[in-house]
């Protein structure tokens, strides 16, 4: 189970992590985007942070559709609409609970895809955001239905969610700007996998803390 107040902790680890690692991603980006992945999410998250204090008395629903909204209207290129609808869309399966079960989880993460591939028309193994978070999510779904805690389904999480990464070095890029590159974006980490492998390793660091 994941209380309230750890979703705001979660949250909160998140923006930190992102602010950490802004350079990275951003480098990540400049070699076969738009080079401005982590500024954008650092300047998203910077929001979201200043977001939490106003909604700390809220329900997770609540909670999630604010950062949802916070993320859309700040974060530029493609990441604001993909994470901003992932997060409005976990936020619309738990809207009014206190506290998220192993089943609020599965849905949250079940829908955050979902519309993810709905805006972004895109499917794992086109390197992007989803061969790190599909793979984590199926270790999430699996880890919970064997009887695990959360925290363990999340370390297990962590792990595919790198190995996603991993993986997008090796495949080329249908979708966004790095699609331009064709074969010469192989070798390269996709950003987006990379700020979603770090989401879910904070999640995991949270949860275990």
């Amino acid at each position: 189970m994941i209380t309230r107040d750890k979703l705001l902790d979660i949250l909160k680890n998140i923006a930190k992590i992102i602010q950490e690692n802004r350079q990275f991603l951003t480098d990540l980006d400049a070699a076969i985007g738009d080079g401005d992945h982590g500024i954008n999410m650092n300047k998203g998250f910077r929001a979201v942070e200043e977001k939490i204090d106003t909604v700390k008395d809220k329900d997770c629903g609540a909670i999630l559709k604010t950062i949802a909204m916070t993320l859309i209207s700040t974060v530029g290129g493609a990441s604001g609409p993909l994470y901003g609808t992932a997060f409005l869309k976990a936020a619309m399966v738990v809207n009014g609970k206190m506290e998220l079960e192993n089943d609020d989880v599965v849905k949250m993460f079940d829908e955050a895809i979902k519309g993810i591939v709905m805006r972004g028309k895109a499917e794992k193994g086109e390197k992007t955001m989803l061969d790190a978070l599909i793979p984590a999510f199926e270790e999430i779904k699996s880890s919970l239905q064997d009887g695990n805690t959360m925290s363990e389904a999340f370390n297990r999480a962590q792990k595919a969610a790198a190995d996603g990464v991993e993986y997008t070095k090796t495949i080329k890029a249908t979708k966004g700007r790095a699609s331009y590159l064709g074969d010469r974006s192989i070798g390269h980490q996709d950003p987006g996998a990379t700020s979603t492998y770090l989401m879910i390793k904070t999640i995991a660091e949270t949860l275990n803390s």
